[in-house]
């Protein structure tokens, strides 16, 4: 699924990374808990959390996670954006529950990390 498709179905907001959005990405996870994003080892993975900090965007750069969705209407913070810039992040905000975005992008074809 592409970058794109996903923020189509979460009726998204992009907040960085625009040019990206043709990236594809296979899986999705969805964790407020970063020492559990640490322990994945997948490619093609986004990140579906309501933890909008610095720790976030530090944690996605070391997993190499291209994508992050913010759900709950977290909003993505200035320093935020300018780390994922940096590195080449897309970050996307939603108005969705976590379960609620997880279930729009399992139905669209997301596959569960495990």
């Amino acid at each position: 699924m592409k970058i794109s498709q996903l923020v189509e179905v979460l009726e998204g907001k992009v907040v960085c990374g625009e040019q990206f959005l043709d990236k594809e990405v296979q899986y999705g996870f969805a964790s407020d808990l970063m020492s559990d994003v640490l322990t994945l080892d997948s490619d093609k993975l986004v990140l579906i959390t309501g933890l909008n900090n610095l720790q976030t965007i530090r944690t996605a750069e070391m997993a190499d996670i291209e994508c992050v969705i913010f759900v709950r209407n977290k909003k993505v913070l200035p320093p935020m954006i300018e780390i994922a810039c940096e590195h080449e992040m897309v970050l996307v905000e939603c108005r969705f529950s976590m379960f609620n975005a997880v279930a729009r992008l399992s139905t669209a074809g997301l596959k569960p990390v495990y």
